[in-house]
């Protein structure tokens, strides 16, 4: 009986010794340095909790067929938000992570980073995604504020806009008090969601404290004593705060909600799909500073290094002018390319006859014409979220 045991022991140490086993039944190392190549080609399991593939999918997809000796299949999930950090943790937990890559944004990026659970591929494999050093002046300060842990793949100068219907808000308004006696005035018709999982809703959040002139726009804890008293009072008037951008989408075109927040991105691709509709206007509160927006790929710690490899060599593919250019999508993150001198005229045909048509003449101006600011980082970015949603909205959440 007790030769059995020790067998059986010595089988699992030496199991654990080679790492576990991935889904074709091979041993994978996650520890060490990570090869050029993969021993051979692997399964990529890829985790979106952004949207992000409406922009990318297509990048990835050709990658693949192209590059059938570094990947053999992918398969896609998407997930909200605030699911990542407890799904990644559950897996690493359990020694078994079969999530190898997560498209995510700065709110997931954030919380992961807080949390330890993304490996760090930068700067020892930077040479490995060359794409990198092309970054535009917006995406290389997005790329900043990811550490070591985040590649970014798409940028955008985001927001926060207000957006409404001429027929619904013939006379919205232009400054922050302006929005406020809105909201006051008319009960329930000013909408934005959570901001922790919410691209326009992040973006409202953090771009109050340069609309208030609060003391200090980067520190939500002590430094936003205006933003905060705006929105305790704001939440007075709003009946919901619904999970998802997408809602106050079709809330703005059934006519429940009358002013919502927005960005160039989700202004865009909903008149595009018709979930809005294209007589929608957008406005900016006077006082207005861009808060910029990206997505990121980012590894789980856990990860094999064969399947490490053939995350770099597509992140490298996805940074060429190329792929980039695919990035323009439906406007949905618009622009969307992370580098450099990637011109619409790039994209692909169905991409550049949406933006002609749905795209907006005063976005040049706009973006030229007005600072712009990256996001908060990744420990206060959390704080941010946590204090909203014990003190602001939390309890009012749509589920």
């Amino acid at each position: 009986m007790m030769r059995r045991h020790l067998a059986a022991f010595a089988a699992v140490a030496l199991l654990a010794a080679c790492g576990a086993p991935d889904s074709s039944g091979s041993a994978t190392q996650t520890g060490g340095a990570v090869p050029q190549k993969p021993a051979s080609a692997v399964n990529l399991n890829i985790l979106d909790v952004a949207g992000n593939l409406q922009l990318t999918q297509g990048m990835i997809d050709e990658f693949v067929e192209r590059n059938k000796d570094v990947v053999a299949k992918v398969t896609y999930s998407k997930a909200p938000s605030p699911e990542l950090v407890g799904k990644i943790k559950a897996q690493q937990g359990a020694n078994r992570v079969d999530i190898d890559l997560v498209l995510t944004g700065v709110d997931g990026l954030a919380s992961g980073i807080d949390q330890g659970l993304w490996i760090d591929l930068l700067p020892t494999y930077a040479d490995r995604v060359p794409g990198m050093t092309g970054y535009s002046e917006g995406a290389a300060a997005m790329q900043k504020l990811a550490g070591n842990a985040g590649v970014t793949i798409t940028y955008y100068p985001s927001g926060p806009l207000i957006e409404y219907l001429p027929k619904n808000v013939p006379n919205p308004p232009t400054t922050a008090q302006a929005l406020l006696d809105y909201a006051k005035a008319n009960p329930g018709a000013v909408q934005y969601a959570r901001p922790s999982n919410s691209g326009p809703g992040r973006t409202f959040l953090m771009g109050l404290p340069y609309l208030l002139g609060d003391t200090d726009p980067k520190d939500p804890v002590n430094g936003w004593a205006k933003t905060w008293a705006y929105l305790k009072e704001l939440d007075k008037y709003v009946t919901l705060y619904p999970s998802g951008t997408g809602e106050t989408m079709k809330n703005l075109a059934n006519g429940s909600a009358k002013i919502i927040v927005s960005t160039t991105g989700w202004d865009i691709n909903p008149r595009v799909l018709g979930t809005v509709p294209k007589e929608a206007k957008i406005g900016t509160l006077q006082g207005f500073h861009w808060v910029t927006d990206a997505h990121y790929a980012v590894v789980p710690k856990g990860v094999s290094t064969d399947k490490q490899a053939a995350v770099l060599t597509l992140l490298a593919w996805m940074l060429t002018a190329e792929q980039q250019a695919k990035a323009y999508d439906k406007g949905y993150f618009y622009p969307g390319p992370a580098v450099k001198d990637v011109p619409l005229s790039m994209a692909p045909q169905e991409s550049r006859a949406a933006i002609e048509e749905f795209g907006r003449p005063e976005y040049e101006s706009l973006i030229a014409g007005n600072p712009l600011e990256v996001p908060l980082d990744a420990k206060a970015l959390v704080e941010a979220f946590g204090k909203w949603d014990r003190e602001i909205g939390g309890g009012k959440v749509a589920k």
